[in-house]
C-alpha cells in the first residue's frame, strides 16, 4: 500500500491504526506528488520498490495536488489499474465529484476522532484486501 500524505500526524495515525488492528500491510509513505510518481515509476530513490496494490491519496499536497496525481496515474497504461482511495480532510462536493471524474475508486473524508479514524482505516483495509477484487499487476 502506498500512502501519499504530507501531514506527519496523519501518517502516524494511519500507521498506528494499521498496527493497532494487527493488520499486516506493507505501508510505504511519500509526502508529495512528485515523490508519489517517482515511486510508482520506480525512479530514484525508489527503484527497488514494488508497485502498490492500493494507493491512499491526500488531495491537499504541496506542489502537485492529489487531483493531478489521479490524472497522471489514470493516464498511464502501466499504472491505471491500481485502485486509488482519496483520503482527505475535504468534504467539498466539488472535490468529491472531481476525484471520481478523474478516476478515483473511493473517496473518504478523514474522521475527526482517533477512534473513528482507526475504524475507517480498518474498514478500508478489510474492503480492499478481503472483499474487493484487485487487478493483478502488469495486466497489460
Amino acid at each position: 500500500m502506498l500512502l501519499v500524505e504530507d501531514d506527519a500526524a496523519d501518517i502516524d495515525l494511519t500507521q498506528e491504526a494499521l498496527s493497532t488492528a494487527g493488520l499486516h500491510v506493507n505501508l510505504n509513505v511519500v509526502r508529495n506528488g512528485t515523490d508519489a510518481l517517482s515511486y510508482l515509476h520506480q525512479q530514484s530513490p525508489f527503484q527497488d520498490t514494488a508497485a502498490p496494490d492500493l494507493i491512499l491519496l491526500d488531495l491537499n499536497l504541496p506542489g502537485m495536488s492529489g487531483k493531478e496525481i489521479i490524472r497522471e496515474i489514470r493516464g498511464d497504461k502501466k499504472l491505471c489499474h491500481i485502485p486509488i482511495t482519496v483520503l482527505t480532510t475535504s468534504r467539498s462536493k466539488q472535490d468529491i465529484e472531481d476525484s471520481y471524474k478523474l478516476g478515483a475508486n473511493c473517496y473518504v473524508s478523514k474522521p475527526d476522532s482517533l477512534d473513528e479514524f482507526n475504524q475507517m482505516i480498518q474498514a478500508l483495509e478489510k474492503f480492499w484486501f478481503t472483499v474487493a477484487k484487485i487487478p493483478t499487476r502488469n495486466i497489460l
